[in-house]
């Protein structure tokens, strides 16, 4: 794995666990976006459970390089369904909010295949 590969993989993963820390403190705040993105309440912890996978699959990954590679995939995707569901919601505001976590998890996988 390539130094770029391995410092991405740490920006990646501490984004995705810092996003699900606040998914866990600031429940209300994010509750309420939620809300008007019409995602259920009761999601909350499994997309904070997701995003704190995902992070873990990073940092492990850097010694088990299959996980790091299914760990940025899957944040890559989770990042993009969280844009899709901005946009659905024409939340124009808000789209802003997940595009760094993309742009993290996405140069992460590009880095593992490349």
């Amino acid at each position: 794995m390539s130094t770029a590969a391995i410092i991405m993989s740490i920006l990646a993963a501490l984004a995705a666990l810092a996003a699900a820390g606040i998914d866990v403190v600031r429940t209300d705040w994010v509750a309420n976006n939620m809300a008007r993105y019409d995602v259920p309440r009761t999601w909350l912890p499994g997309l904070a459970g997701i995003k704190a996978l995902g992070g873990a699959g990073l940092l492990i990954g850097l010694a088990v390089h299959p996980l790091a590679l299914a760990a940025a995939a899957g944040l890559t995707v989770y990042f993009v369904l969280a844009l899709a569901t901005v946009v659905r919601a024409r939340a124009w505001s808000d789209i802003a909010y997940p595009l760094p976590y993309l742009t993290l998890a996405a140069a992460a996988l590009a880095l593992q295949l490349a």
